[in-house]
Parts: C-alpha cells; structure tokens; sequence
C-alpha cells in the first residue's frame, strides 16, 4: 500500500516523470473551438464586389449619390462640362445627363459593393470624353499618348478609410484594360493632412501608390498627374 501511495503523490506533482510501469493520470485538453473570433469576424464581414455602371444599375447610382447627387448636383458631370454647362445644370439636369450615359451603354464607371448594398462610385473613361480636363493647366495633358483617366470617386460616409478607393482603382484598371486601355491615368490631391471628402473626389496620391500608379508630373504643389501602365504597346 505504501508503494501504491507514493506512485500517486509523484504523478500528482508536475515536471517528476512516473517511474517505469507506473500509471499516470492526465488532465483531459480541452477540444480547441471551431472557429476562432478573428474567423468569425471576418464570416461577418459583408462581401465587397465591383460592376459596371450598366442600365440595370441605375438605381443603385441613385441611392448612392442620394438627394445632392453625391456632392452639390454634380453627378459626375463636372470634367465632362463646360464650366457655365455645368452650373447651370446643377441638380436634375446633370442627373439626366449621367442617367442617359449610363442607360445608353457607355459604363462611365463603376459601382463597389458590400454585398447587394452600393457603397461606392470610381468614374473612368477615355480622357477624351472629359474635355474639362483640357482647359484645365493642372490635368492639361502630359503627352500625345491615348490615356483613360480616373476622374472622380464617392465612396459611403460609413466606409470611408476602409480601403474602397484603392479596391475601385484596382478594378478599374482591370476594367480599363479588357476595354483596350494602355494606359490610366489620375488626378489625385496630394496631402499630408485629413481632408473632407468634398475636396479630395479626384482621389489622394496615397490611394493611387497603393494601387501600382506611379507620379509623372506635377503643375501644382499638390495636384501631381499618376499613371499606370496596363500593358506595353505593340
């Protein structure tokens, strides 16, 4: 009996090995959970996708922009506008103008996603459906090459500084290719500082480096021009 008890005080002390042919008990190790919370944070998450601005999206355009049509009446139109066009327009007329570019076909950009919910706006075309930017001398053009531009960007107050205008760029870049792009290129407003979203809507420099855009120029101190190749010429 006294063997048998001294077995038991030396499994019961931890770091003394039983000795040989002796029994030791084992605290059972708890099963590991199914998922762990960084797991179920990320099954929570809503799933972002990206789709051309098509007629069958056109009232997901309209609750996005909401009643001021996204800044001011402007719906986009402000770099393809002549200035006086433009603010005489303001509000319902620019809301057609953009209306019958996006129900006749032309994509003039693309909607994100959080899963069926629209949360934000990234407009692109050939430079040369803006002809505001030609009277422009910050966006005035940099060469004689065919370049898409990246004009314009709304993103959902509630997803702000969550990474949509990078994930747009980077769509729009894909898109821009598959439509025969070789070159995109941007406008963005280059600042250290927090800006509203009122004064940014060509994008921030920051959000372009993120997506592979690389300065080319720059004609004021906080306006450069960023480009990306999408693929080498013939």
């Amino acid at each position: 009996m006294a063997i048998t008890r001294r077995t038991k005080t030396l499994a019961r002390r931890p770091g003394r090995a039983a000795k040989k042919g002796t029994a030791v008990r084992r605290t059972p190790t708890p099963p590991r959970p199914l998922r762990t919370a960084t797991m179920a944070a990320k099954a929570a998450e809503p799933r972002i996708t990206f789709h051309s601005a098509t007629a069958d999206r056109w009232a997901d355009v309209v609750k996005l922009f909401g009643p001021r049509g996204a800044c001011a009446g402007c719906w986009c139109q402000w770099p393809r506008l002549p200035a006086a066009e433009y603010r005489s327009g303001s509000g319902a007329v620019n809301k057609r103008r953009l209306e019958r570019l996006v129900r006749g076909g032309a994509r003039p950009g693309l909607l994100a996603y959080a899963d069926n919910e629209p949360i934000g706006w990234c407009a692109f075309a050939s430079r040369t459906e803006y002809p505001r930017l030609e009277t422009s001398r910050v966006m005035a053009p940099v060469d004689d090459q065919p370049v898409w531009s990246v004009t314009c960007f709304f993103v959902n107050k509630d997803w702000r500084g969550r990474g949509i205008a990078v994930r747009m760029l980077k769509e729009a870049a894909r898109q821009a290719a598959a439509q025969g792009a070789r070159i995109l290129e941007g406008y963005p407003t280059a600042t250290s500082t927090r800006q509203s979203a009122a004064f940014v809507w060509t994008g921030l420099a920051t959000q372009f480096e993120q997506a592979g855009f690389k300065e080319v120029a720059r004609r004021s101190p906080s306006r450069p021009i960023m480009r990306r190749v999408l693929r080498k010429p013939a």
